[in-house]
């Protein structure tokens, strides 16, 4: 009985002790499908968060790709656009040069010239161009040499022959001058007949007149003649200041020249305005015209040479 009663205790407890494990092993179980479900959902989350990381990710690569292709376009562009401009100033240089070279060569107008190349070093400072450099090296050196040379003043040349052709028709004519005959010296005898006598010798006198005359005798001129001399001699000043703009010296010395003649010949040397015309004449055909100028030779080749570097560069 006693066998009988401990294997039946040892089957109640060996059944309770296997219902207790088999319900923590349910437990068990029960806990790890939670916790298998709650590690599926964060994979699940995981991936969906590199998914989209790898989302983001392709986005940025595609976006770094776009701006890597803007940059190169942007740097190509300024490229273009900055050998554009350097190409438009040595353009702009190279005319400007061109032109003042023309007018040093061909009329002498060195202040024009001098001008024009300070300004085109003026423009090559503000472009702010390294390369640039030499060129403005180079026009520095025409400015210096331009500024050392002797200046012509046409304006007050020109100046001088508009006063001589404002003085023409106050010149006194050298016919003018000619004194009138003088009164008898002798007194009048009293008497009628000796006061008849006087009055017909002076009359006599009146009709023959002789004059001492060291020189030509002046010509005389009527109102009319007298009228074109002054033109004439207008003319001439005018042809004058316009071969003076014309840098011609030859015609410019063979007017005054002529203009001179003529007033030694027509007006009376010995009034002061007549002498003072004659002196601003022969002081007038003395002045030089012409001047020894250099070229801009140097200049417009290294200018040149820039042009053709940047057409390589640009090919």
């Amino acid at each position: 009985m006693l066998a009988l009663a401990f294997i039946a205790w040892q089957w109640v407890d060996t059944r309770r002790e296997l219902n207790r494990v088999r319900e923590d092993i349910a437990v068990r179980l029960q806990t790890a499908e939670v916790e298998s479900r709650d590690g599926q959902r964060v994979a699940r989350d995981a991936q969906e968060t590199v998914r989209d990381l790898q989302a983001r990710l392709s986005l940025l690569d595609a976006r770094v790709t776009e701006q890597r292709g803007q940059q190169a376009a942007l740097e190509q562009l300024y490229q273009e656009l900055s050998r554009s401009r350097d190409e438009s100033v040595l353009s702009e240089v190279e005319q400007t040069l061109s032109l003042a070279s023309q007018q040093l060569q061909l009329a002498g107008n060195v202040q024009g010239s001098l001008i024009a190349l300070e300004s085109i070093d003026a423009r090559l400072a503000r472009s702010d161009r390294p390369q640039f450099i030499p060129l403005r090296r180079v026009i520095g050196r025409e400015i210096e040499r331009l500024k050392l040379l002797p200046t012509l003043d046409l304006a007050g040349l020109t100046l001088r022959i508009d006063q001589l052709l404002q003085s023409i028709d106050s010149l006194p004519l050298a016919a003018d001058a000619r004194q009138a005959p003088s009164a008898g010296g002798e007194g009048a005898p009293e008497g009628n007949w000796s006061r008849i006598g006087a009055l017909v010798w002076g009359e006599i006198r009146q009709l023959v007149r002789i004059e001492r005359r060291d020189g030509a005798e002046p010509p005389l001129l009527a109102p009319e003649q007298q009228y074109f001399l002054r033109e004439n001699l207008k003319l001439r000043l005018l042809n004058a200041r316009v071969a003076l703009l014309q840098r011609n010296e030859a015609s410019f010395r063979t007017d005054l020249r002529q203009a001179s003649q003529w007033v030694q010949k027509y007006f009376d040397g010995r009034q002061k305005t007549v002498s003072v015309v004659l002196a601003t004449l022969q002081e007038l055909q003395t002045s030089a015209l012409t001047v020894s100028v250099p070229t801009l030779a140097e200049s417009l080749s290294v200018v040149r040479s820039y042009k053709v570097d940047s057409d390589r560069a640009r090919r």
